[in-house]
């Protein structure tokens, strides 16, 4: 289910630049599928265009076909699993700096705004 607010046509929409009109295609459901199939379909087409010459090269592995593609692949994947552990030695409390940090402060509950949707 969406719960999104209906959108305006974009192409009509002014608070946009000229130039963004071009990539608002990439905020439609369909957007980011679109991107990620397209960077399946580039990178068999460069996985397949790997067979089609002769590596010289001065290491054994890497006259192996597709050897930069894998290599890429598992280089990629390694490194956001070492991201995911450093997330864990260098995370935070919400609160770690505590009252030295400047949105520390108070603010007056009277100018939040706030609104009771569920009132009955």
């Amino acid at each position: 289910m969406n719960n999104r607010p209906p959108r305006s046509d974009a192409k009509h929409d002014e608070k946009f630049p000229a130039l963004a009109h071009l990539f608002l295609w990439i905020d439609r459901p369909w957007g980011p599928r679109l991107i990620f199939w397209g960077l399946i379909v580039i990178c068999a087409i460069l996985l397949g265009l790997a067979f089609t010459y002769k590596n010289y090269s001065e290491v054994e592995a890497e006259n192996i076909q597709g050897f930069f593609s894998v290599f890429g692949f598992f280089g990629f994947t390694g490194l956001i699993l070492l991201a995911k552990g450093m997330r864990v030695l260098i995370k935070r409390d919400e609160d770690y700096y505590g009252d030295k940090v400047i949105d520390s402060e108070a603010y007056p509950e009277a100018e939040l705004g706030r609104e009771d949707y569920h009132a009955d």
